[in-house]
């Protein structure tokens, strides 16, 4: 799964948050959010983590954060936290304003998994965002090393579990392994129709002949 870990929040107050596996990603985090310059109000960036990549949006007041993998690149985690924003935004409108920590979990939480799962194992999200120019939405984006901005002497360990991992990577094989049954058993179907067509056209060509040669058989009329 390309996309483990994301949370929406109002400055350091998070409001909504899913996690796809085992991880400590929630503590750095919030560690994070308390790191982001307050006066940079409309900015996306990255912070790296071993092979995990914290990417932020923050915009109109609003922090949307994802975990990824490294091997994600940029453009798919960027354009998973612009629909998170837009979806958060159009859902709740100015009550993210006053809304208490965790105030929308129990609903937004599930918003969160479903985009997840989809901008990680869907192909479709990463032609669709390629079609909408999400590029232009990743502006001024840096890198830099997490430990860097948490401004921390000993290096924070970002421990995933594995087996959660492996799971995530089955699930997905089994899906993909059932959408090439499906489309092998409909390509056999497709073959059955066509053969047992030209069969009745074989037979009725061979009765056409035997009763009256090559002109139609009134026999079969």
């Amino acid at each position: 799964m390309a996309i483990l870990y994301a949370l929406v929040a109002r400055g350091s107050v998070v409001l909504a948050e899913q996690s796809g596996t085992t991880t400590n990603a929630s503590t750095i985090a919030r560690q994070i959010l308390e790191k982001i310059p307050g006066n940079n109000d409309d900015s996306n960036v990255s912070y790296s983590q071993d092979r995990y990549i914290f990417h932020v949006k923050r915009t109109d007041g609003l922090t949307v954060l994802c975990m990824a993998d490294d091997s994600a690149g940029r453009r798919i985690p960027f354009a998973f936290l612009e629909e998170i924003h837009q979806r958060f935004v159009r859902t709740y409108g100015r009550a993210v304003l006053s809304a208490q920590a965790y105030g929308m979990n129990d609903e937004f939480s599930r918003v969160l998994s479903q985009q997840m799962e989809y901008y990680s194992s869907d192909p479709n999200a990463d032609r669709i965002n390629r079609l909408k120019g999400e590029m232009s939405q990743v502006r001024n984006v840096m890198i830099e090393n997490i430990d860097k901005v948490l401004e921390r002497g000993d290096r924070l360990e970002l421990l995933v579990d594995k087996t959660a991992t492996m799971q995530g990577n089955t699930f997905r094989f089994r899906k993909q392994a059932r959408r090439f049954r499906s489309t092998v058993w409909w390509r056999n179907v497709k073959l059955t129709v066509a053969l047992i067509f030209l069969l009745l056209v074989i037979i009725y060509v061979v009765l056409a002949f035997a009763c009256h040669g090559l002109t139609l058989p009134s026999c079969l009329k």
